[in-house]
C-alpha cells in the first residue's frame, strides 16, 4: 500500500487554496494531506487545510527556522513549500531532511540573487537574457534623476520596491497635477511625481526602489519546474493582456525562462515573467515561489503541483508537456468558506481537546449561515471566453 503524503504549505497566498485542491486531485490517485499555517485565522488556506495552526508573529528568521523544523517534525511533513522566511529555510534544507522533509525551493543562491531585483537584473543580463533599462533610486534627488532620463528618451516612468513580491508598491509616475479627477472612479497606480518626491523628503526611513520604463503587454509568466539536476522539466507560458489570459509556447519567451531556471538553480517551481520593451520580451520579474495562478495550467490538462512534489520525493515525473493548450480565458471572484471559529481546529486525531464543527473545505454554491465566506480569484472555475 502506498503511504500517503504529507504536505506544508506555510503562510502562502489565498489563492494556492487551488494548489490543494490539485494536490488532493493527483493523477497518481495518491493519497495527500495538507498542513497549513498563516498568521490570520481568516486565510481560506486554513479553511482548505486538513490541519492548520495559527503561526506566532515576531520572529527572528533563525527563530522561524527553528519552528518550522519542529512543525514538520510534529507533523510529520514529506513535503514543505515555504514561502515565508524561503532564505532563511532554504539555507537550512540538509537539517529538514534529517527529519525526512523535502523543501519544494530553489538553491539558497537562487533564492539570493533574485531577492534583489537589481542584483537579479545584472545576473541574468551576464547570460544574455535581455532586461529593461533601469535606475536604483535611494532618495528624491536619484528618482528626479531617473524619471528625467526616461521621460527624456519618451518612455513613462514607473517604479517598484528593488526587494518585493506580488506588485506590492508599484506605482506609475505622473506629472499631472493632484485634482478631483483622481478622486472619481477606481484608485490607480498613478502618483504624482512633486507628491512623490514630497514624501521621500520628508521621510525618516530610507527607500530601495528600481525606477524603469514601463512595459507593455503581453505580460507572459512562464511557469517552470525544474529538477535538482537543473533541468527543466515543464516550461509553459500564461500570457496577459487586459482581461484575456492564455497559454502559449513560443520560445521568445520560453527559452530565457529555461536559460534562468536552469542557469541560476531554480529548482522546483518558479515563475518567471516577462514584458514587452518596444519589440522586444525582457525580463520583468522572478519568483522562487509557486505563482499564485500556476494551477490554471489545468486548463491545458497539467497537475503541476503534483508533478513538483513528485520530484520533491524523488520520483521524476519526466517531461512535463501539455496535451492541448486550453481556450483563452479570463478570471473571476468566487467564495471559499472560511473556519466557523477565530482559530483554526485540528482534525480529530490530531488534538486531545473537544472541538467545534468545522466548515468543509470544499465551497458549496451556498454556504451554511454557520460560515463565513472570502473572496479569491479561481481560474480553476475560469470562465471561458471565445478566440
Amino acid at each position: 500500500m502506498v503511504s500517503r503524503v504529507r504536505v506544508w504549505l506555510n503562510r502562502t497566498y489565498a489563492e494556492n487554496v487551488f494548489f490543494m485542491d490539485q494536490l488532493r486531485r493527483n493523477p497518481s490517485d495518491r493519497a495527500v494531506e495538507i498542513h497549513a499555517t498563516h498568521g490570520d485565522a481568516d486565510s481560506p488556506v486554513l479553511a482548505a487545510a486538513d490541519t492548520a495552526d495559527l503561526e506566532p508573529e515576531g520572529l527572528s528568521p533563525a527563530a522561524y527556522v527553528e519552528y518550522a523544523l519542529d512543525q514538520c517534525q510534529r507533523r510529520g511533513i514529506d513535503v514543505f513549500v515555504p514561502r515565508l522566511e524561503q532564505a532563511a529555510i532554504v539555507a537550512h534544507r540538509a537539517d529538514f531532511e534529517a527529519i525526512g522533509t523535502a523543501l519544494l525551493a530553489p538553491t539558497p543562491e537562487a533564492v539570493a540573487v533574485f531577492e534583489d531585483k537589481v542584483v537579479a537584473y545584472e545576473a541574468v543580463q551576464a547570460i544574455g537574457v535581455p532586461v529593461p533599462p533601469w535606475h536604483r533610486a535611494r532618495n528624491a534627488d536619484e528618482l528626479v534623476a531617473a524619471v528625467e532620463e526616461l521621460e527624456e528618451a519618451g518612455y513613462r516612468a514607473c517604479f517598484k520596491p528593488a526587494s518585493g513580491a506580488g506588485g506590492v508598491g508599484f506605482r506609475v509616475v505622473t506629472r499631472a497635477p493632484f485634482s478631483l479627477m483622481h478622486l472619481s472612479g477606481f484608485p490607480t497606480p498613478y502618483v504624482q511625481l512633486d507628491m512623490v518626491v514630497e514624501a521621500l523628503k520628508q521621510a525618516d526611513e530610507a527607500v530601495d526602489w528600481l525606477v524603469m520604463p514601463r512595459l507593455e503587454q503581453p505580460e507572459v509568466s512562464v511557469d517552470c519546474l525544474t529538477g535538482p539536476d537543473n533541468r527543466v522539466r515543464m516550461a509553459i507560458g500564461r500570457s496577459k493582456n487586459g482581461r484575456r489570459r492564455g497559454f502559449t509556447l513560443q520560445e521568445q519567451w520560453l527559452e530565457p525562462a529555461r536559460r534562468i531556471a536552469e542557469g541560476f538553480g531554480l529548482h522546483y517551481l518558479s515563475n518567471i515573467q516577462f514584458r514587452m520593451f518596444g519589440d522586444e520580451p525582457v525580463l520583468m520579474d522572478v519568483n522562487t515561489r509557486p505563482a499564485g495562478g500556476l494551477h490554471q495550467l489545468s486548463l491545458c490538462g497539467v497537475n503541476a503541483p503534483w508533478a513538483a512534489v513528485q520530484l520533491a520525493l524523488g520520483e521524476d515525473p519526466g517531461e512535463v508537456v501539455p496535451p492541448f493548450l486550453g481556450q483563452d480565458y479570463t478570471v473571476v471572484s468566487g467564495p471559499r468558506p472560511l473556519r466557523a471559529v477565530s482559530l483554526p481546529h485540528q482534525r480529530i486525531e490530531d488534538s486531545a481537546e473537544p472541538l467545534l464543527p468545522a466548515v468543509p473545505a470544499q465551497a458549496e454554491a451556498v454556504l451554511p449561515v454557520s460560515a463565513e465566506a472570502v473572496e479569491v480569484t479561481p481560474a480553476g472555475a475560469a470562465e471561458v471566453l471565445p478566440l
